[in-house]
């Protein structure tokens, strides 16, 4: 099958690789028929996530159709159309049992290493890294899901691939991220970054009631569509963000803010320029984190910070004399995709939210590698590319 596999910093290529085989009762096989590249995929790309091995498969938001399902599976049959949750869930621990999916004891294989990273192991993930598990991804056209009853959703009727694809990660991520706000009816919410996850967050703030969301960003589609969700909106390349956000809430702050950028943020001035230069060097600093500087800074006293964006290890220059001074509270997490899944699906089928508003490339697998580069360098307006693992390139085109 073909297949998008890492070959190191900045080298994602399409190959032929062995088809996947069912190798535990508890597994099914998948024929991708969706799939998309995240941001958290840049991170791979950009060789800022270790343990990365060449010829890992990547990519962790795609959907399809079950092929061949193992004998100890009784949710799924053949035919069945699905969406794979990236966290993986065996359903049975005290965390899956709990809905804290994205903890789940039992999924990562490679636990050990994260332990020796971050205490305490999180949940595999499909196509990430060693860290969690070192799972084949689905970006190629066949994929190995495991704890196939507790972790596949069946797509209801009705649906289109494009309608429920994002479910599977940036979606119920935006929604956590603005879940973790506890925004209270009119409260005003920032957001840092209106990539495919802030532009969530932003519909999701809505849908939850917040009053005005503020969404930040420097590239005119991306402010654009998060004025189409009905955001105002601040260019951090034209205003200066702080005194900004103070400006636009009288002084005191936006309730809560989200910082949906993560390691890779880019700041401006000596202290952006510095950020870059320890983080190139792998060993002086792992993640920028202008971003999540920025939102402890902005935030009112007594109000909240919810992290989606990724961080994977050590960040310096962290205010925490503000963010205890001001009495903060942080939320973050990676998503617990499965809790989420019905809420959402719900939200889909009534018109409340649209997923597909931010694709705007939709190409074949072989252009896999064109993607991946107008994704990272925001080319050709680029903000959200599906891969259709079955498609002619020749086919598909970028969406205006």
């Amino acid at each position: 099958m073909k297949a998008v596999v890492w070959q190191g910093i900045n080298r994602m290529v399409v190959e032929q690789v062995p088809d996947p085989q069912i190798l535990q009762p508890t597994d099914a096989i998948v024929r991708v028929t969706a799939t998309a590249i995240c941001g958290s995929d840049l991170h791979l790309m950009d060789g800022y996530v270790p343990s990365m091995v060449h010829g890992d498969i990547v990519g962790h938001e795609f959907m399809g159709e079950v092929v061949e399902v193992g004998s100890e599976v009784r949710k799924f049959k053949v035919g069945d159309r699905v969406i794979v949750p990236f966290p993986i869930s065996c359903g049975k621990c005290w965390y899956c049992q709990k809905g804290l999916t994205s903890l789940c004891d039992n999924s990562n294989p490679n636990a050990q290493i994260a332990e020796a990273m971050w205490g305490h192991s999180p949940a595999g993930i499909y196509g990430y890294s060693h860290i969690t598990g070192g799972y084949a991804g689905g970006q190629a056209q066949f994929a190995r899901t495991v704890f196939a009853d507790a972790n596949l959703y069946k797509v209801p009727e009705g649906l289109s691939d494009e309608q429920v694809l994002f479910l599977t990660d940036i979606l119920p991520t935006g929604y956590m991220a603005a879940e973790h706000c506890d925004i209270q009816g009119g409260d005003t919410v920032a957001v840092f970054g209106c990539g495919p996850v802030g532009l969530f967050a932003i519909k999701s703030a809505f849908l939850l009631g917040a009053g005005r969301v503020i969404g930040i960003d420097r590239f005119p589609e991306r402010l654009e569509m998060a004025r189409r969700m009905g955001a105002e909106t601040i260019d951090y390349g034209e205003e200066e963000v702080f005194e900004r956000l103070k400006e636009m809430t009288g002084g005191n702050g936006p309730d809560s803010v989200i910082d949906a950028v993560g390691l890779e943020s880019h700041g401006t001035g000596i202290g952006g320029l510095a950020d870059a230069v320890k983080q190139t060097t792998r060993v002086l600093e792992s993640d920028r984190p202008h971003a999540f500087r920025s939102a402890i800074m902005a935030c009112r006293k007594g109000g909240t910070v919810s992290v989606p964006g990724v961080y994977g290890g050590l960040a310096d220059k962290i205010p925490l004399g503000a963010f205890m001074n001001k009495g903060l509270t942080m939320k973050t997490g990676q998503t617990h995709v499965h809790r989420y899944l019905d809420i959402l699906t719900d939200h889909i089928v009534r018109g409340d939210i649209d997923p597909t508003m931010i694709i705007t490339h939709r190409l074949g697998l072989d252009d896999a590698p064109h993607a991946y580069k107008i994704f990272k360098h925001k080319h050709e307006g680029c903000i959200k590319c599906v891969l259709d693992p079955w498609a002619d390139p020749k086919d598909h085109a970028p969406v205006r």
